[in-house]
């Protein structure tokens, strides 16, 4: 069957409201387990406040006002009543500030910390079916409630000072250090936001056909979704070792999975019947969040990192199994992914802590 068959007209559906739903049902084991071991760290709400002293919020918010369309009732109102639609499936009381800003590509974005919004390219208004963008708007909800939005921020901080610091050898380094750890989870955390998207559409056809499009357009026409999934087992396993490496260089300092990789997750996902389950009542709820454990999440983590170790057919890790037990060993060292992380955001701490004391001694400095 065709993609085009597939966005055929069909009758509504009724969405399940998942009521009380934790950001953990949707959250990646690895995303997760970061989360986790970031909101645990004695001090990193002083990093955040550090990093945030730096960047102003209500100037973003100003610019998208004056450059953007903030959606309502009166301003694109099918965006809106699919985003009020996509917020009543993950259970999201209060509608954050969203924007339509001019821009032919497909995507969006979630921004800020205090009053966090989300911004919607506008091409992906008369490109996407409605459960298309409704799946999207979904995807930056889970963002916003998975609290992605403030590190993400930091993540971008973060880039611009390495650019910054290039001129110095040893703080471009240990900058792009902490980068690298960083886009490796917000990769995952992509892969969550994915998950998130597929819950609050319920629709896995229409989840696939919005990473069609990001893929290859708008026009899927002539596209099929069997092929896009053959499409992406021959990326992940198919050449030798020279494609392995180039997978590496293409994606260790990307954003963003490549969108056969986040289809094929997603569908791993679905297959798992965790998705199954969720739309079936048996999820984490919100009032359970302050139970969660750190050694838990990171033993979570690891199992997911040795699980899709095993399964994955790319010649490198192949080659890895083979050597010898590998998956034990990669498991091991991705279980500690969450440690690191710490060690790597006290650096940011210092880092972030002496920037914030020099700025504001130079506030404190008489004008001459």
């Amino acid at each position: 069957m065709s993609a085009d068959d597939q966005g055929a007209a069909v009758p509504a559906r009724r969405r399940v409201a998942l009521t009380g739903i934790s950001s953990r049902a949707w959250e990646h084991p690895a995303d997760r387990g970061a989360l986790t071991a970031l909101r645990e760290l004695r001090g990193f709400d002083d990093v955040v406040k550090a990093f945030f002293g730096m960047w102003n919020e209500r100037g973003f918010r100003l610019t998208y006002l004056a450059s953007s369309i903030r959606v309502d009732h009166r301003q694109y109102p099918r965006v809106y009543g699919l985003y009020a639609e996509a917020a009543q499936s993950l259970d999201l009381p209060e509608l954050p500030d969203l924007f339509v800003r001019y821009s032919p590509t497909l995507g969006g974005r979630a921004i800020g910390i205090d009053r966090p919004f989300i911004v919607l390219d506008s091409g992906s208004v008369p490109q996407l079916d409605d459960d298309e963008l409704r799946t999207l708007l979904g995807h930056e909800i889970g963002h916003l409630r998975s609290g992605h939005a403030v590190y993400k921020t930091i993540l971008m901080i973060l880039t611009r000072w390495a650019a910054n610091l290039s001129w110095l050898p040893v703080g471009a380094i240990a900058l792009r250090a902490i980068i690298a750890a960083m886009l490796e989870w917000w990769r995952k955390a992509e892969l969550s936001a994915d998950r998130a998207g597929l819950l609050a559409n319920q629709d896995q056809a229409a989840a696939l056909r919005l990473l069609m499009k990001l893929a290859g357009g708008g026009d899927l026409s002539q596209i099929d979704t069997a092929a896009f999934l053959e499409q992406a087992a021959d990326y992940e396993g198919g050449g030798d070792l020279r494609d392995s490496f180039h997978k590496v260089r293409m994606t260790a300092w990307s954003s963003h999975p490549v969108p056969v990789a986040r289809a094929a997750d997603l569908r791993h996902w679905v297959d798992s019947g965790d998705y199954a389950r969720i739309l079936g009542g048996d999820y984490p709820r919100r009032d359970g969040d302050g139970e969660t454990r750190v050694s838990e999440e990171i033993k979570a983590a690891a199992e997911s990192y040795r699980e899709a170790f095993g399964r994955s057919q790319d010649p490198l890790v192949g080659l890895l199994r083979k050597l010898g037990d590998g998956a034990s060993d990669v498991g091991e060292w991705a279980g500690g992914g969450a440690a690191r992380a710490r060690s790597w955001v006290n650096s940011a701490s210092e880092a972030a802590g002496r920037a914030a004391r020099g700025r504001n001694e130079r506030h404190d400095e008489p004008t001459p």
